[in-house]
């Protein structure tokens, strides 16, 4: 008898075996949990149109250790730039419209959420109109809890630097700028960390009139001189009870798609809910 084949040798060969089954079936539960994780933040971002959200962040400041970027946690500690256009503590407060506007809409907004994309592809010109119209004024509120979540990165506090940036020049600078970041074009997948890179917030801003071939611009997007005033607008995150992207506000009461736990996210819906919210527009 061969020795391979004596009940010994089986019976090890059988115990190898079932522990070698044992950690593949680890390693194929592990792989299943990672996939559906990552599914989990897809479907909140765009199945159904809902918005990114989330919860128990810390809204992403560059003190969060998932971060894992030793110049963001540098730019924390540096002196804060506001950009001009602001105002309230720490240059937190971005208000875009007529002054004299009696109703403020406050949209809270990640550069890298691609429902604050598809809001603002949909809803935006709509909203940028009644503004241009002088129905309300909106305060926006950049936030940036994407990079702290399961596709990390620095990408929307990145973004939100460089929206600083554009703020700087104008505010009908930012306002375009921010359109296109947000466009189809331009945005990228929530995975993909592309707002990471100066060089691709600067191409996008050659497509803005204001911004293009903007020495000043480029200069404080590559110098990051608004990312510690990014990191601050970071902290809004959860104010208010915002735990996602997009969330729309009036008088710090969520507005909502009728009958919807959501933000309208098509224009017709945003319409509906601005109607509901301010009255009919005259």
């Amino acid at each position: 008898m061969s020795n391979r084949n004596n009940p010994q040798n089986k019976q090890a060969a059988r115990e190898r075996l079932r522990a070698e089954r044992e950690r593949q079936a680890k390693k194929d539960k592990t792989r299943r949990q990672l996939v559906v994780g990552g599914s989990i933040v897809v479907v909140l971002a765009i199945a159904g149109g809902i918005g990114f959200a989330v919860s128990n962040m810390d809204g992403g400041s560059g003190k969060d250790k998932s971060t894992g970027s030793k110049e963001w946690d540098a730019a924390a500690k540096k002196t804060l730039v506001k950009p001009a256009n602001t105002s309230g503590e720490n240059g937190n407060v971005i208000t875009v419209g007529d002054a004299k506007a009696k109703k403020t809409l406050e949209v809270y907004e990640d550069p890298r959420c691609p429902a604050c994309a598809a809001f603002e592809q949909s809803a935006g010109p709509q909203l940028r109109q009644d503004v241009k119209d002088g129905r309300y004024k909106v305060r926006y509120v950049l936030v940036n809890f994407i990079d702290s979540m399961g596709a990390k990165g620095t990408g929307s506090k990145n973004a939100v630097s460089a929206l600083g940036a554009a703020l700087n020049v104008s505010p009908d600078a930012f306002i375009a700028y921010k359109e296109a970041l947000y466009s189809q074009k331009n945005h990228p997948e929530e995975t993909d960390d592309a707002f990471a890179k100066d060089q691709k917030l600067i191409d996008v801003a050659q497509q803005v009139p204001a911004l293009k071939g903007n020495a000043g611009f480029e200069k404080a997007v590559k110098d990051g001189t608004y990312d510690k005033w990014a990191l601050e607008m970071g902290k809004l995150f959860g104010k208010n009870g915002v735990q996602g992207t997009p969330t729309l506000l009036v008088d710090g009461k969520k507005l909502n798609a009728e009958g919807m736990d959501r933000a309208p996210m098509t224009k017709d819906e945003y319409v509906a809910a601005i109607d509901k919210a301010f009255g009919p527009k005259k």
